[in-house]
């Protein structure tokens, strides 16, 4: 049987007791270098945290600015998109319109508008190399737009029905009384030389007659929106809104007779 001899077990004490002392000394010193080191550490760790602040920022800055262009190129794209889609409606709407009509009709692109503040015209990006001449008229889906006044080889210039110069003959549609529609450079159309008994009122739709110099029978060119009467009391006059929006035309179709 193995047994411990009375001088090993007495050095086997002394070494437990050694590393016992010199474990606790060095967990004391261990301390005191933690106490006395403090403040310095704790700085170096704050320098730490900025300085990685600083790098991390201008990497999320870059990174964030890179996302920002990407979103814009985005929007960009949804943009044009949408336009494209709202424009493939519009003319597909403006063929169907342009197959279903007895007028023999060319489509065109509104491509400027005139900056003279006392006529209301558009130029379209149809000419003479498309059988459009002078005077032909030009409408939309909504209805009468107006007529071609000048004409080049690949473009027209289209004078708007609310133009102080058009004077259109037309004719309530329900009662067939007839009457001159004028533009008057706003939103709205004037029609005049009503008889004081004519039979007109609110909601009547206005087309144009079979007298009118340069635009086919029947195109429609807005509804009565108000009744007046002049000075001398012996004619009335209608305030019309213009079925096309005038304002906002991009595509129309001009009738070829």
């Amino acid at each position: 049987m193995f047994k411990i001899s009375r001088k090993t077990l007495i050095g086997f004490i002394i070494f437990s007791c050694t590393l016992l002392l010199i474990s606790n000394t060095l967990s004391c010193l261990k301390k005191s270098a933690q106490n006395v080191l403090a403040p310095q550490l704790s700085f170096l760790d704050l320098l730490k945290r900025e300085f990685s602040g600083i790098i991390f920022y201008h990497r999320n800055m870059i990174q964030a600015e890179k996302l920002n262009a990407g979103v814009g190129a985005l929007r960009w794209q949804m943009l044009d998109l949408k336009e494209l889609n709202q424009e493939n409606i519009r003319l597909k709407e403006l063929l169907n319109f342009k197959q279903k009509s007895s007028l023999f009709l060319v489509p065109a692109r509104v491509i400027a508008r005139s900056p003279d503040v006392w006529s209301c015209s558009v130029v379209i990006d149809k000419g003479k190399n498309s059988r459009i001449k002078i005077g032909m008229a030009v409408i939309n889906l909504q209805g009468l737009v107006g007529r071609v006044v000048e004409c080049t080889e690949n473009s027209s210039k289209v004078l708007l029905i609310n133009d102080p110069s058009q004077g259109i003959s037309a004719v309530v549609q329900r009662s067939r009384q007839e009457g001159l529609v004028n533009g008057t450079l706003g939103t709205n159309l004037i029609m005049r030389y009503l008889p004081e008994d004519a039979q007109i009122t609110e909601g009547d739709i206005i087309i144009t007659s079979e007298l009118s110099q340069f635009y086919p029978k029947g195109l429609l060119i807005g509804k009565v929106i108000n009744i007046g009467g002049d000075f001398s009391g012996l004619n009335r006059f209608a305030q019309i809104k213009p079925a096309a929006g005038l304002s906002s035309i991009e595509e129309v179709l001009v009738v070829i007779p």
